[in-house]
């Protein structure tokens, strides 16, 4: 398993040789250092503690061989691969149930004075509510994950790596890439003139 921190840049597109057009997130990722391990016999777990320019963080292994003082790039990574990315959401602030969860609420019109409410929240019995019932309160701001996105393109000597589709949190938001192991084919991109 390969893994980096990132920042979100920017939403782009790519074309490939054939003229198709892939939407892409560019991330930049400077860089990491192994800073520590963890052991099973001294820790009892394993893991990797890298630190970039950014900030510092851990990350459980399963696989790899990692020393103390490694430096981990964007060189590692191929187009075709997938991966995992995490990152934190964008903050909505408090939302209504209607933005938060999709309700339709009532119609516009015969006496409704609260067209965008809940509505009924429970019944006689149990006489509380329950948990997890879909109202009004904080959205956003909270790990995400995207699964299986395909890396399609490195640029090493930018530190770029672009991903397809979108990824979850703000622009300049810190996110985790990790490998799945898994690969798959990409097309042939468009050569383009600087």
């Amino acid at each position: 398993m390969k893994f980096i921190l990132a920042r979100k840049l920017n939403m782009t597109q790519v074309f490939t040789a054939d003229g198709r057009v892939i939407p892409v997130t560019v991330l930049e990722a400077p860089g990491c250092k192994v800073t520590a391990l963890r052991t099973p016999e001294k820790d009892r777990y394993s893991a990797v503690q890298i630190e970039s320019d950014h900030e510092k963080r851990e990350f459980r292994i399963v696989d790899g061989e990692y020393k103390v003082g490694q430096e981990i790039n964007v060189g590692q990574f191929e187009p075709g691969e997938v991966v995992n990315i995490i990152g934190i959401s964008k903050g909505r602030g408090t939302a209504g149930a209607v933005k938060r969860h999709g309700f339709h609420g009532a119609p516009a019109s015969h006496g409704h004075d609260h067209p965008r409410a809940v509505g009924s929240i429970g019944q006689r019995f149990p006489q509380h509510v329950r948990p997890g019932l879909r109202m009004a309160g904080h959205m956003g701001n909270a790990r995400t994950t995207v699964m299986n996105s395909v890396v399609v393109a490195v640029e090493p000597q930018k530190n770029w790596i672009l991903v397809k589709g979108g990824v979850p949190g703000a622009p300049n938001g810190l996110l985790q890439i990790f490998t799945t192991g898994k690969k798959k084919e990409i097309p042939q991109m468009a050569e383009h003139k600087s």
